[in-house]
């Protein structure tokens, strides 16, 4: 099989949650520690940073990786989904895994693994471990990729345990209160591994710390003591912060959500520094430059400036909570919004959150769990959003920049899956 076929090997013959959804969900850990323990244990070889929650956690593993990056170590990141290509999703000091790794990966080892019949995810999962001792690495950042306590990644006994936050997103599988969805992400605090949580509220915060308290090991809570005191966004991209630890640092992810997330990686700096040789400056400069260093996208990501065209992977309310005012106050003569969403997802809440005064073209991103274009263009009609059915993220792009004046600006968004098909686009 050549790369293409092996990836399409993967996605076919593997349940692949974002294809198909709730039937690809394996819960229980019994096939990741078969393929682990036929792997030799991998994880073991390298020191690990686990990241979990419901936003954010993306832009966190990536800018934590960027910090140990530019301070010399060398650096696994472990990262879901990916946007343009399955490699994405494992990299070395921002180099994505080679074709042939991958390859080679599936050829040797399908004897073994099909029987077990496992999921995408736990496939992959056992590759990014493989790979990273391959490659050795001096610590891997392991994102998870859904709840916690039975995610694939929960095998490993990191240095650092960091829980962004936590809003409803997958709740037919993590529950459907914000303290049930707090018990799984919480699911990976260990014994003995110092915990951070980005954000909490009244409902979430007895039940991870009741977990910290049985596991014995000390919970840090960022929002008691913010190191980030203030932040606006740049007119040239990123956003400048004040902070009470780092003094003034500028950061390369724009998008307004990104001071909580700064806030979270900031308060997990005193224990990383502890435990690796990580200056001060290292952390400025490589916050300054987490894309260039890890490869990161998709991230308020200016795709081009005349006129100004913006893209983000925000996919639900948690995440368009900030999104839609940021929109909002973009200066333009005319907002033009792309959007698409996947099913799963609260739609109704977050078109009720979206700019009233954008002209809209409603798209379907190549996921089957996507709204169809006409669901969506019928729903955008009930909350009385002006827009046209366009059906294809590229068609609805194109006539998006066809009606565009130089001074509008487009945002292109409502899904992963959106921005995936947005940048796979050969023209853009």
């Amino acid at each position: 099989m050549n790369y293409q076929e092996t990836v399409s090997y993967l996605f076919n013959s593997a349940p692949v949650f974002e294809h198909v959804g709730a039937s690809a969900y394996k819960p229980g850990l019994q096939t990741t520690k078969a393929l682990d323990e036929h792997f030799g244990h991998p994880h073991r070889a390298y020191k690990t940073i686990h990241i979990a929650g419901t936003n954010g956690k993306g832009s966190c593993s990536h800018s934590i990786a960027a910090v140990l990056q530019q301070a010399g170590y060398r650096v696994g990141l472990y990262t879901s989904p990916h946007l343009v290509d399955f490699r994405e999703r494992i990299r070395v000091n921002g180099e994505m895994i080679p074709e042939q790794r991958v390859i080679d990966f599936v050829e040797k080892e399908r004897s073994f693994f099909e029987p077990l019949h496992p999921s995408f995810f736990e496939l992959t999962t056992a590759l990014a471990f493989l790979y990273f001792k391959e490659q050795k690495v001096d610590v891997a950042v392991m994102e998870v990729g859904l709840g916690g306590r039975l995610d694939c990644t929960n095998i490993i006994t990191p240095e650092v345990s960091i829980i962004t936050n936590i809003s409803f997103d997958h709740t037919q599988f993590l529950g459907n209160t914000l303290a049930l969805i707090a018990g799984e992400k919480a699911g990976i605090i260990k014994p003995g591994v110092p915990i951070v949580i980005g954000e909490d509220i009244p409902e979430t915060r007895p039940v991870f710390q009741k977990k910290a308290d049985e596991c014995h090991t000390s919970i840090i809570y960022a929002q008691d003591h913010p190191v980030v005191t203030s932040s606006k966004a740049c007119v040239n991209g990123g956003r400048d912060y004040e902070t009470t630890t780092f003094g003034h640092i500028h950061g390369d992810l724009g998008g307004d959500y990104q001071e909580k997330n700064m806030n979270t990686v900031l308060t997990a700096m005193p224990i990383l520094l502890q435990k690796f040789s990580i200056s001060n400056e290292d952390v400025k400069e490589a916050l300054a430059h987490v894309c260039k260093l890890t490869g990161l996208r998709g991230r308020w990501e200016t795709i081009r400036k005349i006129p100004r065209v913006v893209c983000d992977t925000g996919h639900n309310v948690g995440g368009w909570q900030y999104l839609a005012p940021q929109i909002e106050q973009q200066p333009c003569k005319t907002l033009r919004i792309v959007f698409g969403m996947v099913d799963d997802k609260d739609i109704n809440t977050v078109m009720e959150m979206l700019p009233k005064n954008a002209v809209y073209y409603w798209a379907q991103p190549t996921s089957k769990r996507a709204f169809s274009a006409d669901k969506v263009a019928e729903l955008g009609a009930k909350h009385h959003l002006k827009g046209t059915n366009c059906g294809s993220i590229a068609n609805a792009y194109h006539k998006a920049l066809e009606e565009a004046d130089k001074d509008d600006f487009i945002f292109v968004g409502g899904s992963s899956y959106v921005v995936a098909d947005l940048l796979a686009m050969p023209d853009l």
